[in-house]
């Protein structure tokens, strides 16, 4: 166990979240707000109480203005974590429980707002530019033609294929999971829209290998969690989930076009997950539930394997057979619909779902459980915790 472990010293009370949609009408700021809102009540708490605001660096809005707009005097803590889906919202977790954890703040609301799909305020990521040049290590990629996500994590994907046997059909599986368990949430912006393996496969290309039900949804909306420490969460409306790991993870690769080194003996989630499941003091075999960054399907299929759920190229095995579906798989993977099929707020809404399952009051509700994995990104810096039931 790390000598300066968050274990346990950090307790998530509140989430909240809007309806995602392809046009929420509003304003990221009004998202975030009413994201926040909803979480603050679910804890039982007043606006008044948040002294602490941490956020992913993309967002657009102003922990200040969130502030000012919802009435929160008292903030002294606010902070912010790169890199999209790995560091991202995950990251803003963290970061509230190492100011919980340290004292710099009492009650931290973590947060993501966003308009992707509508593009009010915030522009689709992956986009060709239509100004001249190009910044940075885009400058090697946009000549030519390689600016989207889907297609740099086709290159993983593929590769991936070629060393391990692993098929277009395992990839679905993931997705097909995904789609089953949004058909349980009204929620989900795919609820009533059933997928089988079959459709998977029949959907049209985007970047070989990657199909249409590979790539995650462009959505608007808002989600927040409250993150308090464990004695004050002792007196709040609902039943305390506890952060008994967290950990950033990065490294030498190249980020900016995920696409990893298959057969590197380090990645981005190698180098947490063993300090992960060793400070929470359990083994992957604990984990009921598992909420792993579905931006893309092959990507899922590699944190499993990276993070230490089985060995590098078993991952084809591991998701097949309808494993990760609930209620008869060994392990239900994001059981509210994530990024695939319930909505993309940068995986916000993955940590959302983690905290009802340990709550009990999921609606795809593993039996009893009382651990959660959560990843975000994989292929580029990465966030990880693992959560646990009171």
């Amino acid at each position: 166990m790390l000598k300066h472990s968050l274990k346990d010293k950090a307790t998530i009370v509140g989430i909240g979240h809007t309806e995602y949609s392809k046009d929420s009408g509003r304003s990221e700021l009004q998202l975030a707000c009413e994201a926040i809102s909803a979480a603050i009540d679910d804890a039982g708490l007043n606006a008044s109480d948040i002294d602490g605001i941490t956020k992913y660096n993309w967002d657009n809005n102003d922990p200040v203005d969130i502030a000012r707009a919802l009435g929160m005097p008292r903030l002294r803590f606010f902070a912010g974590v790169d890199y999209g889906g790995g560091g991202g919202p995950l990251g803003s977790v963290l970061l509230a429980a190492m100011a919980v954890a340290t004292g710099q703040a009492e009650t931290v609301v973590a947060f993501r707002a966003m308009n992707e799909r509508s593009g009010r305020g915030t522009p689709r990521f992956g986009q060709a530019s239509t100004a001249e040049g190009a910044a940075g290590a885009y400058s090697y990629l946009s000549p030519y033609g390689l600016f989207s996500p889907a297609q740099m994590v086709a290159r993983s994907a593929r590769r991936h294929m070629h060393l391990y046997g692993t098929e277009s059909k395992h990839f679905g599986e993931i997705a097909v999971a995904c789609r089953h368990h949004a058909n349980h949430n009204p929620d989900a912006l795919m609820y009533g829209k059933p997928m089988g393996i079959d459709d998977h496969q029949q959907s049209r290309m985007i970047a070989d290998p990657l199909r249409l039900f590979d790539c995650c949804l462009e959505t608007d909306g808002g989600a927040a969690v409250v993150i308090t420490t464990k004695e004050r969460a002792k007196d709040l409306k609902q039943k305390p989930v506890h952060i008994a790991a967290a950990g950033l993870g990065g490294g030498g690769w190249n980020h900016r076009v995920m696409v990893r080194d298959i057969e590197a003996k380090e990645t981005e989630a190698t180098v947490i997950a063993k300090h992960l499941f060793a400070d929470a003091g359990i083994r992957h075999d604990d984990i009921d539930v598992l909420f792993i960054y579905d931006h893309f399907t092959p990507l899922v299929l590699m944190a499993i394997e990276e993070y230490g759920f089985c060995a590098r190229g078993e991952g084809k095995d591991f998701v097949a057979n309808g494993r990760l579906r609930w209620p008869d798989g060994a392990l239900p993977l994001n059981t509210s619909g994530g990024n695939l099929s319930e909505g993309y707020i940068h995986g916000m809404q993955n940590t959302i779902e983690a905290v009802r399952q340990l709550r009990g009051v999921a609606r795809c509700q593993v039996d009893d459980a009382k651990h959660a994995f959560v990843s975000a990104g994989n292929a580029v810096p990465t966030s990880a915790v693992i959560l646990r039931a009171d």
